[in-house]
Protein backbone atom coordinates (compact mmCIF):
# COMPACT_ATOMS: atom_id res chain seq x y z
CA UNK A 1 0.00 0.00 0.00
CA UNK A 2 2.72 2.45 0.81
CA UNK A 3 5.88 3.89 -0.65
CA UNK A 4 9.12 5.48 0.45
CA UNK A 5 10.65 8.38 -1.42
CA UNK A 6 14.11 9.82 -0.98
CA UNK A 7 15.06 13.42 -1.63
CA UNK A 8 16.01 12.49 -5.19
CA UNK A 9 12.44 11.31 -5.84
CA UNK A 10 13.50 7.70 -6.09
CA UNK A 11 10.41 5.70 -5.21
CA UNK A 12 10.06 2.07 -4.25
CA UNK A 13 7.13 0.17 -2.81
CA UNK A 14 7.33 -1.53 0.57
CA UNK A 15 5.54 -4.57 1.98
CA UNK A 16 2.19 -3.78 3.52
CA UNK A 17 3.15 -5.33 6.86
CA UNK A 18 6.22 -3.11 7.15
CA UNK A 19 4.32 -0.05 6.06
CA UNK A 20 1.60 -0.53 8.62
CA UNK A 21 4.10 -0.78 11.46
CA UNK A 22 6.28 2.24 10.87
CA UNK A 23 5.22 4.37 7.91
CA UNK A 24 3.04 6.65 10.05
CA UNK A 25 5.84 7.66 12.39
CA UNK A 26 8.43 7.75 9.61
CA UNK A 27 6.45 10.04 7.34
CA UNK A 28 5.38 12.23 10.26
CA UNK A 29 9.01 12.70 11.31
CA UNK A 30 10.00 13.34 7.70
CA UNK A 31 7.37 16.07 7.32
CA UNK A 32 8.42 17.67 10.59
CA UNK A 33 12.04 17.61 9.43
CA UNK A 34 11.06 19.41 6.23
CA UNK A 35 9.10 22.02 8.20
CA UNK A 36 11.94 22.56 10.67
CA UNK A 37 14.26 23.26 7.74
CA UNK A 38 11.76 25.61 6.03
CA UNK A 39 10.93 23.11 3.28
CA UNK A 40 7.17 23.32 3.72
CA UNK A 41 6.44 22.49 0.08
CA UNK A 42 8.23 19.15 0.47
CA UNK A 43 6.06 18.36 3.50
CA UNK A 44 2.90 19.37 1.66
CA UNK A 45 3.86 17.15 -1.27
CA UNK A 46 4.24 14.16 1.04
CA UNK A 47 0.88 14.88 2.62
CA UNK A 48 -0.78 15.06 -0.78
CA UNK A 49 0.71 11.67 -1.62
CA UNK A 50 -0.58 10.29 1.68
CA UNK A 51 -4.04 11.62 0.98
CA UNK A 52 -4.14 10.03 -2.47
CA UNK A 53 -2.99 6.66 -1.12
CA UNK A 54 -5.54 6.74 1.69
CA UNK A 55 -8.29 7.50 -0.83
CA UNK A 56 -7.27 4.44 -2.84
CA UNK A 57 -7.38 2.27 0.28
CA UNK A 58 -10.77 3.70 1.23
CA UNK A 59 -12.22 2.56 -2.07
CA UNK A 60 -11.05 -0.99 -1.34
CA UNK A 61 -12.32 -1.05 2.24
CA UNK A 62 -14.53 1.96 3.12
CA UNK A 63 -14.99 0.88 6.75
CA UNK A 64 -11.30 0.52 7.52
CA UNK A 65 -9.83 3.52 9.41
CA UNK A 66 -6.83 5.18 7.78
CA UNK A 67 -4.53 6.88 10.29
CA UNK A 68 -1.46 7.79 8.24
CA UNK A 69 -2.42 11.37 7.34
CA UNK A 70 -4.06 11.76 10.75
CA UNK A 71 -0.79 10.97 12.55
CA UNK A 72 1.18 13.35 10.31
CA UNK A 73 -1.26 16.22 10.95
CA UNK A 74 -1.23 15.52 14.69
CA UNK A 75 2.56 15.66 14.80
CA UNK A 76 2.70 18.85 12.73
CA UNK A 77 -0.02 20.47 14.82
CA UNK A 78 1.80 19.56 18.02
CA UNK A 79 5.01 21.01 16.59
CA UNK A 80 3.38 24.38 15.87
CA UNK A 81 1.72 24.43 19.30
CA UNK A 82 5.12 23.82 20.91
CA UNK A 83 6.37 26.88 19.03
CA UNK A 84 3.45 28.93 20.43
CA UNK A 85 1.73 29.15 17.04
CA UNK A 86 -1.48 27.86 18.57
CA UNK A 87 -3.94 29.05 15.97
CA UNK A 88 -2.31 27.14 13.11
CA UNK A 89 -1.32 24.22 15.32
CA UNK A 90 -4.75 23.68 16.85
CA UNK A 91 -6.43 23.99 13.45
CA UNK A 92 -4.08 21.31 12.10
CA UNK A 93 -4.87 19.05 15.08
CA UNK A 94 -8.61 19.46 14.56
CA UNK A 95 -8.26 18.76 10.85
CA UNK A 96 -6.33 15.58 11.60
CA UNK A 97 -9.38 13.99 13.25
CA UNK A 98 -11.76 14.50 10.33
CA UNK A 99 -13.95 12.58 9.69
CA UNK A 100 -14.55 12.08 13.39
CA UNK A 101 -16.33 8.75 13.04
CA UNK A 102 -13.15 7.23 11.55
CA UNK A 103 -10.24 9.16 13.06
CA UNK A 104 -11.38 9.88 16.61
CA UNK A 105 -10.07 7.19 18.95
CA UNK A 106 -8.35 6.62 22.28
CA UNK A 107 -4.84 7.16 20.91
CA UNK A 108 -5.55 10.10 18.60
CA UNK A 109 -7.61 11.87 21.26
CA UNK A 110 -4.78 11.46 23.79
CA UNK A 111 -2.39 13.49 21.65
CA UNK A 112 -5.00 16.00 20.52
CA UNK A 113 -6.17 16.85 24.02
CA UNK A 114 -2.62 17.58 25.17
CA UNK A 115 -2.50 20.44 22.66
CA UNK A 116 -5.82 21.77 23.94
CA UNK A 117 -4.70 21.54 27.56
CA UNK A 118 -1.54 23.46 26.74
CA UNK A 119 -3.57 26.08 24.87
CA UNK A 120 -5.94 26.51 27.82
CA UNK A 121 -2.98 26.98 30.15
CA UNK A 122 -1.53 29.70 27.91
CA UNK A 123 -4.90 31.45 27.62
CA UNK A 124 -5.36 31.31 31.41
CA UNK A 125 -1.94 32.92 31.86
CA UNK A 126 -2.92 35.60 29.30
CA UNK A 127 0.02 34.58 27.15
CA UNK A 128 -2.21 33.76 24.18
CA UNK A 129 -5.33 35.42 22.79
CA UNK A 130 -7.43 33.56 20.26
CA UNK A 131 -9.31 35.20 17.44
CA UNK A 132 -13.07 34.79 17.61
CA UNK A 133 -13.11 32.68 14.44
CA UNK A 134 -10.55 30.25 15.84
CA UNK A 135 -12.40 30.09 19.16
CA UNK A 136 -15.64 29.22 17.35
CA UNK A 137 -13.86 26.50 15.36
CA UNK A 138 -12.48 25.00 18.58
CA UNK A 139 -15.89 25.03 20.28
CA UNK A 140 -17.44 23.40 17.22
CA UNK A 141 -14.75 20.74 17.25
CA UNK A 142 -15.23 20.01 20.95
CA UNK A 143 -18.99 19.70 20.40
CA UNK A 144 -18.29 17.18 17.63
CA UNK A 145 -15.90 15.27 19.91
CA UNK A 146 -18.65 15.22 22.52
CA UNK A 147 -21.08 13.81 19.98
CA UNK A 148 -18.83 11.15 18.44
CA UNK A 149 -16.86 10.26 21.56
CA UNK A 150 -19.63 8.94 23.79
CA UNK A 151 -18.48 5.32 23.37
CA UNK A 152 -14.74 5.97 23.07
CA UNK A 153 -12.80 5.41 26.28
CA UNK A 154 -9.80 7.53 27.14
CA UNK A 155 -7.92 4.80 28.99
CA UNK A 156 -6.53 1.47 27.85
CA UNK A 157 -7.47 -1.70 29.68
CA UNK A 158 -10.28 -2.25 32.18
CA UNK A 159 -11.94 0.82 33.66
CA UNK A 160 -12.12 0.68 37.43
CA UNK A 161 -14.14 3.82 38.02
CA UNK A 162 -17.30 5.00 36.31
CA UNK A 163 -16.98 4.57 32.56
CA UNK A 164 -18.94 7.76 31.99
CA UNK A 165 -16.06 9.85 33.32
CA UNK A 166 -13.50 8.08 31.12
CA UNK A 167 -14.84 8.90 27.67
CA UNK A 168 -13.82 11.34 24.97
CA UNK A 169 -17.26 12.89 25.25
CA UNK A 170 -16.81 13.75 28.92
CA UNK A 171 -13.29 15.12 28.44
CA UNK A 172 -14.40 17.22 25.46
CA UNK A 173 -17.07 18.86 27.64
CA UNK A 174 -14.50 19.52 30.36
CA UNK A 175 -12.09 21.09 27.86
CA UNK A 176 -14.87 23.28 26.49
CA UNK A 177 -15.82 24.46 29.99
CA UNK A 178 -12.19 25.23 30.86
CA UNK A 179 -11.64 27.13 27.63
CA UNK A 180 -14.77 29.23 28.06
CA UNK A 181 -13.90 29.91 31.70
CA UNK A 182 -10.33 31.02 31.01
CA UNK A 183 -10.94 32.94 27.77
CA UNK A 184 -11.56 36.68 28.11
CA UNK A 185 -14.87 37.90 26.78
CA UNK A 186 -14.91 40.23 23.72
CA UNK A 187 -15.70 43.10 26.10
CA UNK A 188 -12.65 42.28 28.26
CA UNK A 189 -10.43 42.10 25.18
CA UNK A 190 -11.69 45.50 24.01
CA UNK A 191 -10.95 47.04 27.41
CA UNK A 192 -7.45 45.57 27.42
CA UNK A 193 -6.66 47.35 24.13
CA UNK A 194 -7.58 50.79 25.49
CA UNK A 195 -4.69 52.90 26.82
CA UNK A 196 -4.50 53.24 30.57
CA UNK A 197 -5.32 56.60 32.04
CA UNK A 198 -2.50 58.77 33.32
Amino acid sequence: FFFFSSRRRHTRFLPVSWARRCVQETVANLCVSYIMTSQNEEAEEWMRKLEREEEKESYKDPDKPQYHLCIVNLVIGTLYCSKNNYEFGIQRVMKSLEPYNKKLGTDTWYYAKRCFLNLIEMVAKQMCVLQDQVMNEILTFLDAADQYGKNITTVLGPIETSAENKTVSNEARLLKSCLLYTSPSPRDRQKSRMPSSA
